[in-house]
């Protein structure tokens, strides 16, 4: 192991600056609140997030230096960890909790909140227990890609040389092209087509700005799995069940009823549901497995760690080995575990309460190990979720807890872990990139609980409005992970698990495993509708062409996280348009079907096309 004693931040530990300040925080909630509600609604349609660390690092310098005239590199710091708390939170919300809206069971916002606080402070504290072990002590061994990013980020925009320019472009035209798509309706959201030779098959794609900025940030390799996996369920399964007879018997229609009753979306929700269902499941466990001899590691090497310094800080005069007291650590940790024990609004008891302590202090290790080595948008959320809640609903089961209470009793314990798992993917980061800059540790771990405290208060708000306009589980926000859930949870509490169904997703997905191909992201393409994962597919080959040619930097990632962003708050605003009962939608029909279809595709490409122009246009300047 490579000696870490000999690593000297960018700002000296011996150089007191300000950074816990006013504006660092006013800066970093108003940042948070815009790239946690847009994962949130990004979530929901995709089933994915992305991480905000590097945008909101650029954004804050901007403000900062900007508008406020002020501002140094570890302030710009607390900013970007505050903002990024809101958007990895968002993920462990919307994976895991709109699975009670789809059991017809939708759960109140003082409950999707309480989910939101618990378990983000349970993430944020684990990971103080992990910090010297994970972050200093294997500093040449775990890199931490977005945290060094940022850090990297951070230090060139301290020296004057990062624009915020770009994010800015990036949400400025997709602002515009949703607004005049979705919210106008000028053109059409989405477009498809049948394919004459494979009955039954349809494909299409979602032509929205955020699906081509999640494609450039998650790079061609997991693209091309998710669709192939898409092209697995379109073009193969979808088929084969059109051709195997006129009737069928189903799970939802115990009468026979005809294929050409069902179509397409009765396919969907008849069999494919439950073989994605399958996929991910076993996506979930091999994960799980994969990852365990990481824990041992983790666990081990952050016991020793502690006992050499001490949780409370005894004998640590570098201003950059400070964490919080371990006396704070235990009583917030306690204090969670104990009110998820006794509350009411969590009906999990003494059971529960111990799962969730042992689960999420078990996968906090599991993920920040994860995304050390490859990276946030590679943090085993959605893997972990499934793993919780399957294992927890065979437990509550087996002690007796049945029906609708035995599922939100499981549901809600996979919540709360998956809520820990999202904090500490991110936490990770931002300590790496404080580690990197020179930050103290303490500061940020309270400007992450800070992060949690926020985003936790309006994440029931959040989810309500979304569910209240769209209706979690439709078209529009089909929310996947969730989905899956509410099958497995529902099935297992029932014991009407179509297990066929679920077993054809298993052998698929031990066939990705075989092959060498990522699991989760395979599934996630069986799962999703193809018309997803295409455009997502035309983001990963506008990467790829930059790659080639030398021409990807962060440019691309700001801009397409500014598309991202952008794309996912005008659905946000138009939620809000549609609650209120405020219809815009005066472009729809003007231009016929014809016309809006060709509009629609040029606008795409355009908006494509501008990804690789930026890109490369950054790379010139550079």
């Amino acid at each position: 192991m490579n000696n870490t004693n000999k690593f000297q931040p960018y700002v000296p530990a011996d150089k007191v600056m300000p950074e816990f300040t006013v504006r660092s925080v006013v800066v970093g909630v108003l940042l948070l609140l815009v790239f946690g509600v847009a994962n949130a609604y990004l979530g929901l349609k995709i089933g994915m997030t992305v991480s905000a660390s590097i945008p909101a690092a650029v954004v804050s310098m901007a403000i900062m230096r900007g508008l406020l005239k002020g501002g140094n590199v570890l302030e710009n710091n607390v900013a970007q960890t505050i903002a990024s708390a809101g958007e990895a939170l968002a993920a462990g919300v919307v994976f895991s909790l709109p699975a009670l809206y789809t059991l017809d069971n939708p759960p109140s916002i003082l409950v999707i909140s309480l989910v939101a606080l618990i378990g983000g402070l349970i993430g944020v504290v684990a990971m103080v227990v992990y910090r010297r072990y994970l972050i200093v002590k294997q500093h040449n061994e775990l890199p931490f890609p977005e945290g060094t990013a940022c850090a990297e980020i951070l230090v060139a925009g301290d020296k004057g040389g990062v624009s915020a320019k770009t994010v800015f472009q990036g949400g400025i035209l997709a602002a515009v092209y949703r607004l005049l798509q979705g919210t106008f309706g000028f053109f059409p959201e989405a477009l498809s087509i049948s394919v004459p030779a494979l009955p039954g098959a349809v494909v299409g794609m979602n032509a929205l700005p955020s699906m081509v900025g999640v494609g450039y940030l998650i790079g061609l390799k997991i693209c091309g799995v998710m669709l192939a996996g898409g092209v697995v369920a379109a073009l193969v399964i979808t088929p084969i069940i059109t051709l195997i007879g006129e009737t069928v018997t189903t799970p939802i229609f115990p009468a026979a009823v005809s294929i050409a009753e069902l179509g397409p979306d009765g396919i969907w929700s008849e069999y494919i549901q439950y073989i994605g269902a399958g996929a991910l499941t076993i996506g979930g466990i091999f994960e799980f497995f994969k990852a365990m001899p990481v824990v041992k590691d983790a666990i081990v090497g952050a016991a020793s760690e502690f006992s050499k310094k001490g949780a409370a800080n005894d004998g640590v005069s570098l201003r950059t080995d400070k964490d919080m007291s371990f006396k704070s650590i235990i009583i917030v940790f306690v204090a969670c575990v104990l009110l998820v024990a006794v509350l009411p609004v969590f009906p999990v008891g003494i059971v529960g309460a111990l799962m969730t302590a042992v689960f999420g202090f078990l996968f906090v290790s599991i993920a920040s190990r994860i995304v050390g080595v490859v990276g946030s948008s590679s943090n085993p959320i959605s893997g972990m979720t499934i793993a919780t809640i399957f294992f927890s609903a065979i437990i509550f089961k087996a002690l007796g807890n049945e029906g609708t209470e035995g599922m939100v009793a499981a549901i809600l314990v996979g919540s709360l872990v998956t809520c820990a798992v999202g904090i500490a993917g991110d936490c990770s980061q931002d300590l790496k990139t404080g580690y990197l800059v020179g930050a103290t540790p303490r500061t940020q771990q309270i400007a992450e609980i800070l992060g949690v405290v926020i985003f936790a208060g309006i994440s029931g708000l959040v989810l309500e409005l979304l569910h209240s306009a769209y209706t979690i589980g439709s078209d529009i926000i089909p929310s996947p992970a969730t989905s899956v859930i509410s099958v497995l949870v529902e099935g297992i509490f029932s014991g009407n698990l179509p297990w066929g169904l679920l077993l054809v997703g298993v052998a698929l997905g031990v066939m990705a495993q075989l092959l060498g191909a990522p699991v989760m992201p395979f599934a996630i393409g069986i799962y999703l509708p193809i018309s997803l994962t295409v455009p997502i597919f035309v983001g990963g080959i506008v990467r790829a062409l930059l790659v080639k040619r030398g021409h990807d930097n962060n440019s691309g990632t700001l801009y397409a996280s500014g598309l991202v962003a952008g794309d996912s708050i005008i659905g946000v605003v138009g939620a809000g348009l549609a609650v209120a009962g405020v219809s815009v939608n005066f472009g729809a029909g003007l231009l016929g079907d014809v016309l809006s279809t060709i509009v629609c595709l040029v606008a795409f490409v355009l908006m494509a096309a501008s990804v690789y122009a930026i890109t490369k246009k950054g790379k010139a300047q550079a």
